[in-house]
């Protein structure tokens, strides 16, 4: 790559990113979505662009100012995509196909959740959100509960994963938290691109300060302000209410109180099980990510990067 720190012209009011900067930040953008099979647009490009706050134009220069492609990218159909990884293309396809078959089942079950006992926010998370769905995948999701309520909470979300799968519907809600645990430990790459692609199906004041409180991401894709896209917000009704007023007594709170034992229990038994495993399990939370995703994907990003 040519070294040129020349400034790239922007009408935006942004920093001026260096052209070599800029380039450098899209090859590793176009990278890290190739660990996961997936070709980028201009505007994902833009969106998701690693440590770089450009503008859309200066972006969309760069990708056809004709010194990226073709030794450091290949386009193709409108993506964007490393050398030799054509075939990607017809992959992301395929697997659009199947997310708009998922999305559907996603939403409902998302508003059932949403109306459970405790329940304050949904968002589908994974790689749902990007469109990017293999036949065999499941739905994961972010879950944000009362303060106080996330193992009762939980107990109610675990019935309608057992219904879903009756539906041959696989629910993953593998991160349930409390409104009072709301900032996320791990800063890096992928949780940055995790809380970039959330789409909340309900709770948006606390999607945003979920988002808010995590600006730490900002550092990491600068331009990846909201959510990727939305739903109609779902409310509140009366039964969830209704449901609740028992549930705030002492015998909730002890009923609270025996089920984190009990699951926390079994779920530090399946952990000890467990090769690959970032779960951690407390009263404010219960994180369910037993495949590791998170540090083999960095591991991964950082020998290609290298």
């Amino acid at each position: 790559m040519v070294k040129n720190r020349t400034s790239v012209p922007s009408s935006s009011g942004r920093p001026h990113p260096s052209l070599v900067d800029l380039e450098a930040a899209v090859v590793r953008t176009v990278t890290y979505a190739d660990l996961f099979n997936y070709p980028l647009t201009a505007a994902q490009v833009h969106r998701y662009l690693e440590g770089v706050p450009a503008s859309q134009e200066n972006v969309a220069a760069v990708l056809a100012n004709g010194r990226l492609i073709p030794h450091q990218l290949h386009h193709q159909n409108g993506y964007f995509m490393l050398p030799d990884r054509q075939e990607i293309a017809a992959l992301r396809q395929e697997r659009e196909q199947i997310a708009q078959r998922l999305w559907s089942k996603a939403v409902r079950y998302g508003r059932i959740l949403a109306h459970l006992p405790f329940v304050r926010m949904v968002a589908v998370t994974g790689s749902l959100t990007m469109n990017n769905a293999e036949s065999d995948g499941d739905i994961d999701y972010l879950i944000v509960t009362e303060n106080g309520r996330v193992w009762l909470s939980r107990a109610f979300i675990i019935a309608i994963v057992r219904l879903a799968r009756r539906d041959q519907v696989e629910l993953c809600p593998n991160y349930i938290l409390s409104a009072k645990a709301l900032e996320f430990p791990d800063r890096n790459l992928y949780v940055a691109h995790e809380l970039a692609q959330m789409v909340p199906l309900s709770g948006l004041t606390m999607y945003r300060r979920i988002r808010q409180i995590n600006q730490w991401a900002d550092d990491f894709l600068p331009n990846a302000a909201g959510p990727p896209h939305t739903f109609a917000p779902i409310r509140r009704r009366w039964p969830q209410k209704a449901a609740e007023l028992p549930l705030r007594t002492p015998v909730g709170h002890w009923l609270e109180q025996w089920e984190m034992t009990r699951k926390i229990r079994k779920l530090q038994r399946q952990e000890a099980e467990t090769e690959f495993t970032e779960t951690d399990f407390s009263p404010d939370w219960c994180k369910g990510h037993f495949d590791g995703y998170n540090g083999r994907t960095m591991h991964a990003y950082r020998q290609r990067v290298d």
